[in-house]
């Protein structure tokens, strides 16, 4: 009974901790982000406005079309797919915000009946 009482308040004080959500301020600006290839670590920057997300990686520069759900999921679509793969649009949600950085999920916008829906994380960090 005495561990009850020791170990309840404990458990109240963890409870009550909310993660940081503050997604407005990243809904537009220039962020990079860290990427592995091939076991190679490389850093890739975007551009997002209100209506557009602007990729640059590789050398490449890619658009895609940004339409919100809300203050912290959007939903985008590339503008001149090369092939079937870049015609699926892609689900972003934000997780968790910082001062100048946000942790995000991405996936699929419409799982695919015959294969299962995978769910990469990511760090973007602001840099204008």
């Amino acid at each position: 009974m005495k561990r009850l009482f020791t170990i309840l308040p404990a458990l109240m004080l963890f409870s009550c901790y909310t993660i940081e959500r503050d997604c407005t301020d990243f809904k537009t600006g220039e962020f990079e982000f860290k990427y592995t290839v091939d076991g190679k670590e490389n850093t890739g920057r975007f551009t997002r406005t209100d209506l557009y997300n602007i990729d640059y990686y590789e050398g490449k520069v890619d658009s895609s079309s940004v339409r919100w759900i809300n203050d912290c999921e959007f939903i985008l679509k590339k503008l001149n797919p090369t092939n079937q793969s870049e015609k699926e649009a892609i689900h972003m949600k934000i997780l968790s915000t910082s001062e100048n950085a946000y942790t995000f999920e991405y996936k699929l916008a419409i799982k695919k009946a015959n294969r299962p829906l995978a769910v990469e994380q990511g760090t973007a960090t602001k840099i204008n």
